[in-house]
């Protein structure tokens, strides 16, 4: 079954002091084009998500978008036993030089020295990125195969809409072959009578070289192969329809077929009701490329 290049898919997820929400949509477009949006400190990350993704999608814009966050541990409070060594050997000196001086100095606090900078230090927990890669990457297909069910159940719709237009399509070429049929007296009688006329309003007139400009004329107002075409290009296109995997490109390159052997019908008919049915067809075939458009 077809898929469409239109989905959307959401997930969170959380590991130690990491948790991460996960967005994976995407949109039609000619080509593959991943743009993928993760933090680039981890390693490997953006390299497995995007081979994921490229051994199982074909065509569309597709966007992946990954926010982490950490939630910061209270770590206990540690002395930094050089800092600390370097601000009493400063307070010191200043003490010293003070007295020197004939200036008297309030007595420094226990309070006072821990504020100053680097003496107290938090202590920290290091990220293993390896291990949150690695839990990342084990995470994503479970994202990807709901995006994918989603491209899925909207390729199944796109089907559905398809068949009913290629349906109408096989109607009104029935219609056209129909009608064909039966103006093929009426076109064979509306060439005798021009020829009797300019037979007899003409003298010197090559009666076989006219006989063969008109048989030419028949010939191109004849639309059985416009006909035969049509009703080929159908039966093409829902044996596209009916198999897996990407056929979007091969369906965009059928609709041209349609559109051409239309417009050819039109240009043949001379015919009022032919025209309609061609204006007709040419309209079904215009709905039919726009839903194409989004078939992977």
């Amino acid at each position: 079954m077809i898929r469409s290049m239109t989905g959307f898919a959401s997930a969170s997820g959380a590991s130690g002091p990491h948790s991460w929400g996960w967005e994976l949509r995407s949109v039609n477009g000619k080509g593959l084009d991943l743009r993928l949006r993760v933090p680039d400190w981890i390693d490997g990350l953006e390299a497995g998500l995007r081979k994921q993704l490229t051994t199982a999608i074909a065509r569309g814009n597709v966007t992946c978008n990954l926010r982490i966050t950490r939630e910061d541990g209270s770590g206990a409070l540690t002395v930094n036993a050089d800092q600390l060594e370097a601000v009493l050997d400063a307070l010191h000196q200043i003490e010293a030089r003070a007295m020197d001086a004939g200036i008297s100095l309030a007595p420094s606090k226990a309070t006072d020295i821990v504020t100053m900078r680097g003496v107290l230090e938090q202590a920290t927990t290091v990220d293993d990125v390896a291990a949150l890669c690695a839990t990342l990457l084990a995470e994503f297909p479970a994202v990807f195969e709901d995006f994918n069910d989603m491209r899925a159940r909207e390729g199944a719709a796109l089907a559905r809409v398809l068949e009913a237009q290629l349906s109408e399509v096989a109607e009104l070429t029935a219609q056209a072959a129909t009608l064909a049929e039966t103006r093929k007296t009426e076109v064979a009688q509306t060439l005798l009578r021009n020829l009797a006329r300019v037979l007899d309003n003409a003298d010197g007139v090559d009666a076989d070289r006219l006989a063969q400009e008109l048989a030419l004329i028949a010939v191109k107002s004849d639309i059985t192969e416009e006909i035969d075409r049509l009703h080929a290009h159908v039966g093409a296109a829902r044996a596209l329809l009916a198999q897996d995997g990407a056929v979007g490109r091969k369906l965009d390159f059928l609709m041209q077929e349609f559109n051409r052997e239309a417009n050819t019908l039109c240009a043949k008919a001379q015919n009022t009701a032919l025209t309609q049915i061609g204006l007709a067809l040419k309209a079904v075939i215009d709905q039919m490329r726009e839903q194409v458009q989004n078939v992977e």
